[in-house]
């Protein structure tokens, strides 16, 4: 998964990338490792696999793992290459999903790129750059589209369809909001890769003192959160100065640093709890003597695929998965226990993977 985090200047979007990717490198043994000096990899927190590796004395246990990409050089004029605004665009487009950072906070030292604090307003700002973006896409789709369209049926189809996208986008509206008609308009937008097309996470930049009641007070977080409703967003609340002190921290004074703070979860377990269900993701586990890992698959993924994340030999020659809840299996105190318990189930080709199945699959190539 590849998450881009985005925002005006002087937003927290910087301080909550360097915080986010340094708390993640503390977390197990998937380092966090510098691809670019705008990109890093995080382990996602996960209880699971340490019980599961301590259970199995496992060698060697592998979190899943999350890309956060800090697309910077948006200003005013991003779409007609303003700033870093052409890189910014080309960044963007390569990533799952948005994490857009939005400020909800008052302070005279921080000073506004637009001189006041105006949540909906930073979202627009940034919303206009790529919805004049995706326009310009359009149209040179839709140039390419109409050459052909008078001899062929599925491209006047798809014609039609384009016309719609760009009526919806000219009207200040984002793609991802636009009602789609059977699998074939889904599948042509998936193609377009429109930036308005990508599912977006608001993250709530506030200051410490609002962190205790989620913000509730907070009239510009209010206002974000109904913002993202009516678009079917995800919201979440975190305080990137608070997430900057977190990420210098080891794990039990993080904890404890939490606990002072009448916090349950830090800023990145935040974050990845809201990606997950935005996408609509979830993790089955593999566990034994060699290694102990999460896998990352989509609700609804089938045994054969799941079976492909380890191996492409493994969906090829799928025979069946052995499955037992991840807290069956601690509860049993051995696999033998949950087997004769009944625990343990051999499931075929349309098994649905469920968050904290242990799978054994069985295959032959």
């Amino acid at each position: 998964m590849k998450l881009g985090i985005v925002g005006l200047p002087n937003v927290g979007k910087s301080t909550l990338f360097n915080s986010l990717t340094r708390a993640g490198a503390e977390s197990a043994n998937y380092p966090f490792c510098t691809i670019d000096p705008n990109v890093g990899i995080v382990s996602v927190p996960d209880e699971r696999l340490k019980l599961l590796g301590d259970f199995y004395q496992s060698k060697k246990v592998t979190p899943a793992v999350i890309e956060f990409v800090d697309i910077a050089g948006l200003v005013k004029g991003a779409s007609q290459g303003e700033g870093l605004g052409n890189q910014f665009l080309a960044n963007i487009r390569e990533v799952d999903a948005i994490v857009h950072v939005v400020r909800c906070f008052e302070d005279d030292n921080v000073v506004h790129v637009d001189g006041s604090i105006d949540p909906l307003r930073d979202i627009e700002t940034i919303n206009l750059e790529l919805v004049f973006s995706d326009l310009e896409i359009l149209e040179r789709r839709i140039a390419k589209t109409t050459k052909v369209a008078r001899n062929d049926k599925k491209a006047a189809g798809e014609l039609k369809f384009l016309e719609k996208i760009k009526e919806h986008l000219e009207a200040d509206q984002l793609a991802i909001t636009l009602p789609l008609d059977g699998e074939e308009e889904e599948a042509w937008m998936g193609e377009y890769n429109l930036l308005t097309y990508k599912p977006v996470i608001y993250a709530a930049n506030v200051a410490e003192a609002d962190l205790d009641n989620d913000a509730a007070d907070n009239m510009h977080v209010e206002k974000v959160r109904a913002y993202a409703a009516e678009q079917g967003s995800e919201v979440f609340v975190i305080c990137a100065q608070i997430e900057q002190e977190i990420a210098e921290l080891d794990d039990e004074e993080r904890k404890m640093f939490l606990e002072d703070l009448g916090l349950k979860e830090s800023g990145l377990e935040k974050l990845i709890k809201a990606s997950y269900h935005l996408l609509g993701l979830h993790s089955f586990l593999t566990s034994g003597e060699d290694e102990t890992r999460a896998w990352t698959v989509k609700l609804g993924t089938k045994a054969p695929q799941a079976a492909g994340k380890i191996h492409t030999d493994f969906e090829r020659g799928f025979i069946k998965a052995e499955v037992v809840n991840y807290r069956d299996l601690l509860d049993c105190g051995s696999y033998a226990g949950a087997r004769e318990k009944g625990l343990v189930r051999m499931e075929g080709k349309d098994y649905v993977v469920q968050d904290g199945d242990v799978i054994l699959f069985r295959f032959n190539v």
